[in-house]
């Protein structure tokens, strides 16, 4: 089985996607970390981030690799700490955007997928990566409870810079982000994270 989870940043997709996969037993595919790795590896080695199709060839040659305790590798290194930097945030929205790379992530992620029961979380999972997943969810939140929560997560950064960010970011990242038609909305703003994952897992026992 295999559950889509999609929506803008900060709606607590890489969290809900993350307890979801412990409470079920199914594997975890961060996509956006998979991007994040591309990022870092590109810019280590140089490659300039507005090259598409050369960033494209390295993503293809060097393919992100999940590990235990959803560990995140490419090219024989860990970056699972290194992908969070700043400067990954500020870059990867630019290596995201290239079409070249986007499809050579989407045949890498349909690959990941058929391993087993997964639970894979996005932006155009749902319509675009495993159009055919049994359950679609599209995970939202208000704008001042998302900014809060990645302000949770970046340690000492400035509120007000962080909501900004997260404005620009939705504006570059529309195009992108696609709600499934059959997918089911829920609002995690005043949720707790064990209410959301409850929330979900009874959807999954019912489509089972």
């Amino acid at each position: 089985m295999v559950i889509a989870i999609d929506g803008p940043a900060g709606a607590g997709k890489s969290t809900v996607a993350r307890a979801l996969s412990e409470r079920l037993g199914f594997r975890y595919l961060d996509t956006g970390a998979m991007y994040r790795a591309l990022t870092w590896l590109a810019l280590h080695r140089g490659v300039e981030l507005d090259d598409g199709p050369s960033l494209a060839e390295l993503a293809l040659w060097e393919p992100v690799v999940f590990g235990e305790a959803s560990c995140v590798g490419i090219a024989g290194e860990d970056v699972t700490l290194a992908i969070r930097a700043p400067e990954i945030d500020a870059a990867v929205p630019v290596v995201a955007a290239h079409p070249e790379v986007r499809e050579v992530m989407r045949e890498r992620q349909r690959a990941l997928s058929e391993v087993g029961d997964s639970v894979i979380e996005g932006r155009d999972i749902g319509v675009i990566v495993v159009p055919q997943a049994e359950l679609k969810i599209w995970l939202v939140a208000d704008p001042a409870i998302r900014a809060q929560r990645r302000h949770a997560e970046r340690d000492g950064a400035d509120a007000a810079t962080l909501a900004a960010e997260l404005q620009r970011r939705d504006e570059r990242d529309a195009r992108n982000t696609h709600r499934a038609a059959d997918a089911v909305t829920v609002d995690t703003t005043e949720l707790t994270l064990e209410q959301v994952v409850e929330r979900i897992a009874e959807l999954v026992e019912e489509r089972r």
